[in-house]
């Protein structure tokens, strides 16, 4: 048996002991989306800084405070 073939058996072998409902990195960080924007409905990651916010309110919405935007913020 080639190196080709082991490898190929070994992959086969791996994907059979594989959990089922493999983890994407994409859908965990979509539901990690939990700070929203009351304005315009924009998602931020949990991670946010308020610095970051800020600039959103300034850039995004002229006029408008933080809290208009991020009531739920800090609380």
């Amino acid at each position: 048996m080639g190196n080709g073939q082991k490898a190929q058996h070994r992959r086969e072998r791996m994907k059979e002991n594989a959990p089922k409902a493999a983890k994407s990195q994409l859908k965990i960080n979509e539901k990690a989306k939990n700070i929203i924007c009351e304005v315009c409905r924009t998602t931020f990651l949990c991670t946010v800084r308020e610095k970051a916010l800020q600039e959103h309110v300034n850039n995004k919405h002229a006029g408008k405070t933080f809290k208009d935007c991020f009531p739920k913020y800090g609380n």
